[in-house]
């Protein structure tokens, strides 16, 4: 199985609207509400591509209890283009505060959505050593775990570094998907895989060129690093060498959840031990049919057979 932890776990909720302008009130057409947080949805696409998955970090509170019912409706293989083939096992953590809300707001005459997250509950001690007591336990039947978004109150700021040395420990491969100082401490730690976006890179580098910045996070102890370059694709350096995957077409829509569909397909790659070139290809036909899927951690089936046809990759000519 693969695990997905997500810290800052969330209930994700997309208003849509006509048209959002600044200032007025707004009726709102379509309310949505899903299981949220990076790691969530990451683990979400998984099972849709027929991987078990097993999601953990922490939740509690009136918006906590919604989220886990949501995902029990969810997480049953079944029929349908969006039903998961793959389980998803929900080894959350409860605490006693709450699980925050990410709001997001979709223009329907752009396609635009407008995104505000609340902040997290503050973990305790006693709630953060349960919680790594049951992450030791999961790392002994996982074949990969990511180590997704950002931290919430009270979770000490080299956390994703503890526990990529938890998993180098058991043996699993690691992939982190952060930013910041989370992302600069975890990197020390040496991770399979980082999957930065381009702004992320850049604030952790200082070099806006994604080929220099990643080669830079490489020396910085990351052991591969797939950027996000946003609609224009994804960059990956290795040991073994660098690509780049570019979608055959622009998309609009919903981009919420397209780097976590990604994360998703590099995830899916790894444990299939897939060649790089097929991981990125695979990683930017998933980010694509995201972004034309209504609400995070879903993708268009179609738009991803298109685009993972079309998807055009070339090769660096050195990694180092």
């Amino acid at each position: 199985m693969i695990l997905t932890v997500t810290l800052n776990t969330a209930l994700d909720v997309t208003y849509r609207v006509p048209e959002l302008r600044p200032h007025t009130t707004h009726r709102v057409t379509e309310v949505t509400e899903r299981p949220g947080g990076k790691g969530l949805n990451v683990a979400r696409v998984l099972a849709a591509l027929g991987h078990d998955t097993v999601v953990t970090g922490f939740v509690g509170g009136v918006t906590g209890a919604v989220l886990r019912q949501l995902l029990a409706e969810i997480a049953t293989p079944g029929d349908g283009p969006q039903a998961p083939r793959g389980t998803i096992t929900d080894a959350l953590v409860p605490i006693a505060g709450t699980t925050r809300r990410t709001i997001g707001v979709v223009d329907s005459a752009t396609g635009d959505t407008t995104q505000l997250n609340e902040p997290g509950p503050i973990v305790t001690t006693p709630e953060w050593s349960t919680f790594m007591d049951g992450y030791g336990r999961l790392l002994r039947e996982a074949s990969a775990v990511a180590l997704c978004g950002s931290l919430p109150p009270g979770v000490p700021v080299g956390t994703y570094a503890q526990l990529i040395r938890e998993a180098h420990a058991a043996g699993v491969p690691t992939l982190l998907d952060t930013s910041g100082e989370p992302l600069r401490r975890g990197i020390a730690a040496r991770p399979h895989l980082v999957k930065p976006n381009a702004d992320e890179l850049a604030g952790l580098t200082g070099s806006t060129d994604p080929l220099r910045a990643a080669r830079d996070a490489r020396r910085r102890g990351a052991r591969a690093v797939a950027a996000s370059l946003g609609s224009d694709g994804m960059l990956a350096v290795t040991a073994h060498g660098a690509w780049r995957a570019a979608p055959p077409r622009r998309l609009t829509g919903n981009p919420t959840g397209a780097g976590d569909a990604a994360v998703a397909g590099l995830l899916s790659g790894l444990v299939e031990e897939a060649p790089w070139p097929d991981r990125l290809a695979r990683a930017v036909a998933l980010s694509a049919a995201a972004v034309r899927a209504p609400v995070a951690g879903e993708f268009d089936p179609a738009v991803y057979d298109e685009v993972l046809a079309r998807v055009e990759v070339t090769e660096h000519p050195a990694a180092a």
